[in-house]
């Protein structure tokens, strides 16, 4: 009798060594991974990718859901989920009365933990699979808590399709994170998991409702909810979106998972508001663009250097505009883009001011000659007037001075991405777009126009630091800023009074490839970028025509605090002069020297005279000292001096000779300059100006009756050495002895330019019309 008691005593612990043995050899299948979600800076879904299984399946604990869908669940699927050890034989054995009575399953005596156990392992429908299931149920008991398993089942119940759990459930039906369900929307996602297919609230509102009615209604059996709650919560209607993830920012968040494939929950800086703005904005912009181009957009808080907003192209999947590929990243000549950064360089070196004489004149005797994007030429500009015109030759002029490989090495250092052999080796033509950069690099380098010079890359993520890159100092900041800051809107508004705080510029690549404008505020920077991503030019669209409009409505969209950019104490404005660019103040400016004068901003006080000469070419000083005879005002030699005459010395400023043939007649040399005495004809020699015979200006042409062309043989006096002619910007060439042989056949207004050896210059304007009229 003794060894049959001891046998009694062997038997549980048999059996706890055969459950160890079991679980050893048969261990709980590992919870299926969750989708990934790519959250906002709020925590908003921007979008989802779904699970290795096909699933939307958003990992979610049980803080982060609502507590009337845990009380819901707990009363209508499992009382007495907290004290029973996953099986619970009363329910069981209830449940197989009822369905006996009906003849029919009405009721399943599954607990919650058998339902986790049954999604964690799936079983056949028979007593074999039951058998596993309550193996499994146990299984799962013995090694998770009840808050543990009761988290399984809110993140692998099915809800109908794809969807499996409740928190993809409640964002994809309802629009809502699961903690912010409503009574009757707890109810019915209660209840969904029991035939998810059949409830569909999307596919079957009228069955999903008669079955949330159904829960409902064992909450006022139960005495847990009042008549008063249940009725209201039945008249809620059953409304649900189609289950498909929100697509906010697509591309920065697959950009986002691509770096980091295993992560689950990536959160970004966007604005989930600002998003939908921006997105809804570029949907009604794109009627503006071809089916073949693309076009992207990103905004930035200056602050930080957080991107709100990203749009990676025009229409997300599009084939024709390749919508998948992403513009914010990819390598494209920036244009004009870069022209900023060459003035604000020029102003850290003391080479300029904002109202500096730069010169928009034929290039003659240089190897690089680009033309302006309109043609023709301005003459003598201020330098913030060359800027906001996006004149080519005046930042050429300056390029010389700062050296295209010092230009390139400032932009790389402040964080830049520059590409191509514009970087490898760089020449004057990289500010004009001779180089690839990414609009992303661009509006990281811009935001220095807000940040008191500093540049750098933009952050995408939370964690990612700031790095502050020196640019150009705060000063030639705040000037670039302000000489960028002109007011489109009484063009594109004339009614508007709000004030303007955007600094902008666009850019148009070579072959209108590439099409962009870049917008700073105190509080934002924009990039904008449209075009084709093949690369394939889109003829008639530049940047001012098709990026700059799209950026200032993205401007509008945008909260601005209403505070300007704090203005250092390095500048300062005072008036200066033409020709030579200096102070008024200055003895030099006085008199007569000071032919034009402007209020210009200048940095550390300085205001630098006008740049007459290039590195590889002299020209004449600006300033010329002459003596004069007093009782003649005749110019005169002190070495040809006589005794009766007394002198005066004079300081006559000049203009630069470029610009000559752009400026009033009695500015120019021949006018300013005294004659000279005839006993000092020396100081006449050379002093002849260079003049176009054939034409004069102001003539108006018109061609002869019975000819197709009109030809004119041209030349010129005053000339030293060979010749450069130019009509409307582009060069001719020249017959024998330096004389043209012009031919006219299309009506309109021309300029006809010539350049000697010595760097003079003449230039006159007519007009040809092909029509004639009779005698």
């Amino acid at each position: 009798m003794q060894s049959k008691h001891r046998l009694w005593w062997l038997l549980p612990l048999g059996l706890l060594v055969l459950a160890w043995v079991l679980d050893r050899q048969y261990p709980l299948p590992a919870a299926p991974p969750p989708a990934t979600r790519v959250l906002a800076e709020d925590g908003q879904l921007l979008r989802a990718f779904p699970a290795p299984d096909e699933t939307w399946r958003y990992p979610v604990t049980l803080a982060e859901v609502a507590p009337v869908y845990l009380e819901v669940l707990m009363a209508y699927e499992d009382r007495a989920f907290y004290y029973h050890p996953g099986i619970n034989p009363f329910s069981i054995v209830r449940a197989a009365f009822q369905n006996l009575g009906a003849g029919r399953v009405v009721s399943g005596g599954s607990t919650l933990s058998m339902q986790v156990a049954g999604m964690l392992d799936p079983y056949p429908r028979n007593w074999t699979g039951k058998l596993q299931q309550a193996f499994r149920t146990l299984q799962l008991e013995w090694h998770y808590s009840k808050d543990e398993i009761l988290t399984l089942y809110l993140n692998l119940a099915p809800f109908g399709g794809m969807l499996s759990g409740v928190e993809s459930a409640s964002r994809h039906y309802f629009g809502k994170p699961a903690r912010q369900l409503s009574d009757a929307e707890a109810a019915l996602l209660a209840v969904l998991p029991q035939r998810p297919s059949e409830w569909r609230p999307d596919r079957y509102p009228q069955r999903a409702r008669e079955a949330r009615d159904k829960v409902l209604q064992r909450m006022l059996q139960l005495g847990l909810w009042p008549a008063q709650r249940v009725n209201a919560a039945r008249r809620e209607p059953v409304a649900a979106l189609p289950p498909e993830p929100p697509l906010l920012a697509p591309l920065l968040a697959q950009r986002l998972k691509a770096h980091c494939p295993s992560c689950t929950e990536i959160h970004s800086l966007v604005d989930a508001g600002l998003q939908r703005q921006l997105q809804g904005l570029v949907e009604s912009y794109r009627v503006r663009l071809d089916e073949r181009q693309s076009l992207a957009v990103m905004v930035v808080r200056n602050a930080d250097r957080a991107v709100r907003a990203y749009v990676g192209s025009a229409h997300f999947g599009d084939q024709l505009s390749e919508g998948h590929v992403d513009m914010v990243r990819a390598i494209r000549s920036p244009g004009s883009t870069l022209k900023p950064f060459a003035y604000g360089m020029a102003l850290d070196r003391g080479l300029i001011h904002s109202h500096s004489l730069l010169m928009d004149t034929p290039r003659h005797g240089k190897t690089y000659r680009p033309h302006n994007f309109t043609g023709g030429f301005s003459g003598p500009v201020t330098a913030i007037e060359a800027l906001r015109r996006s004149l080519n030759l005046p930042v050429v002029q300056l390029m010389e001075h700062l050296g295209p490989d010092r230009f390139v090495a400032t932009l790389q250092n402040a964080g830049m991405i520059l590409r191509g052999e514009g970087q490898l080796q760089p020449s004057e033509a990289v500010v004009l777009g001779g180089v690839g950069t990414t609009l992303e690099s661009l509006v990281g380098v811009y935001t220095a126009l807000a940040r008191e010079g500093l540049a750098g890359a933009v952050r995408l993520q939370p964690h990612e630091p700031e790095h502050n890159r020196w640019v150009m100092s705060a000063g030639a900041a705040w000037i670039s800023w302000h000489m960028l800051a002109q007011n489109p809107v009484r063009a594109l508004n004339p009614l508007s009074d709000r004030p303007w705080q955007l600094a902008w510029k666009t850019g148009t690549s070579y072959g209108y490839r590439d099409a962009w404008a870049v917008g700073v505020s105190p509080q934002w920077t924009i990039g904008v970028w449209v075009g084709r991503p093949d690369g394939s030019p889109s003829p008639g669209r530049f940047g001012r025509q098709m990026a700059a409009p799209l950026l200032f409505r993205v401007h509008q969209l945008l909260p601005e605090m209403g505070v300007p950019l704090k203005q250092p104490e390095s500048v300062s404005r005072q008036p200066v002069c033409w020709p030579l660019g200096t102070l008024k103040q200055q003895q030099d400016n006085k008199v007569d020297n000071c032919l034009q004068q402007f209020e210009a901003w200048l940095l550390n006080d300085t205001a630098p005279p006008t740049l007459t000469q290039t590195p590889d070419m002299l020209q004449p000083p600006l300033l010329r000292k002459v003596w004069l005879d007093e009782a003649t005002g005749l110019g005169v030699s002190p070495s040809c001096k006589t005794a009766e005459q007394h002198l005066e010395q004079r300081s006559i400023a000049l203009w630069p000779l470029p610009v000559e043939p752009w400026i009033r007649a009695e500015w120019r040399r021949e006018s300013r300059l005294p004659p000279a005495a005839n006993r000092c004809t020396r100081l006449v020699g050379g002093r002849e100006r260079l003049r176009i015979i054939g034409i004069e200006n102001g003539n108006h042409l018109r061609l002869p009756p019975g000819r197709e062309t009109l030809e004119i043989d041209l030349g010129v006096s005053g000339a030293t050495g060979s010749l450069n002619w130019y009509l409307n910007g582009e060069s001719l060439t020249a017959l024998q002895g330096n004389r043209l042989a012009l031919a006219l056949k299309n009506s309109g207004h021309y300029r006809l330019s010539v350049v000697d050896a010595s760097g003079n210059t003449d230039s006159i304007q007519f007009s040809f019309q092909r029509s004639h009229t009779g005698d």
